[in-house]
């Protein structure tokens, strides 16, 4: 079954073609990366996947359901999630608070407004869990800006998971992270629940080669290759253009 169907998905800025008639699927579960150079459009791309751009033509099924001219906040509600390049976390509030509001904002009683969130006791016992398994209860009562990069980015992908997603939208989520948090990262993504489909962009290999079962490469908004990291690790224009021949290293034979 198809979690997610793009079909000739275009978008001009200007006379600039930022995605140029881009079509591929993702089957339920799987994980699949998007790489490319600076500026081939790749969150451009996960922009139009999860509604914070229109396409100029083109369109997006998700679950077979047309949610191209869906609003971001309807996306969401179906089952689609992002962790953004940029961390998005709430910095000035504690890491319990910001769990807090996430699981709330998933709820029925979301829109009751004059009650106290900790009073909503199955949204604080929730809470709970999930900071203790992603590691951070000790530090629940620290406010975001105080941890570290690789902690933000920890907490920004285990409240994107707390949203209980179908498609799990990874932008970047190495970027900033020492090598030991990228490790981190990777085996939260493994860890997955096999029934998430999971899209990553990155420009870290390891990771890339590391998580993905397929690998789409985009250059000036266009798919250049689309297989397994083995095929793509070999395709003579992929090395040419994203990776360099010279200094191509084989990260497919280590997987």
């Amino acid at each position: 079954m198809e979690a997610l169907r793009v079909e000739d998905l275009s978008i001009n800025f200007g006379g600039v073609k930022a995605v140029n008639n881009v079509s591929f699927s993702v089957e339920v579960g799987k994980r699949l990366a998007i790489i490319g150079p600076n500026g081939a459009g790749k969150t451009t791309l996960f922009n139009l996947i999860n509604g914070q751009l229109s396409p100029t033509a083109g369109r997006i099924l998700f679950f077979d359901q047309d949610v191209t001219d869906l609003p971001t906040h309807r996306r969401a509600h179906l089952g689609q999630a992002r962790a953004f390049q940029l961390i998005s976390l709430l910095q000035n509030l504690t890491v319990l608070e910001n769990t807090l509001l996430t699981l709330h904002g998933t709820k029925p009683h979301r829109f009751k407004m004059f009650r106290q969130i900790r009073d909503f006791k199955e949204v604080f016992g929730q809470a709970v869990d999930e900071l203790k398994k992603v590691g951070l209860w000790e530090k629940r009562d620290e406010l975001v800006q105080n941890l570290s990069y690789g902690e933000q980015r920890r907490l920004e992908i285990y409240l994107g998971l707390c949203m209980q997603p179908k498609l799990l939208l990874l932008d970047e989520p190495s970027a900033g992270s020492t090598k030991e948090e990228c490790t981190d990262i990777i085996g939260i993504i493994k860890n997955l629940e096999s029934d998430i489909t999971v899209l990553i962009v990155d420009h870290d290999m390891d990771m890339v080669f590391g998580l993905a079962e397929r690998i789409i490469v985009l250059h000036y908004g266009e798919i250049i290759a689309d297989g397994t990291p083995e095929e793509v690790q070999t395709d003579q224009r992929v090395r040419e253009i994203y990776m360099g021949v010279e200094e191509c290293i084989d990260y497919a034979s280590d997987r």
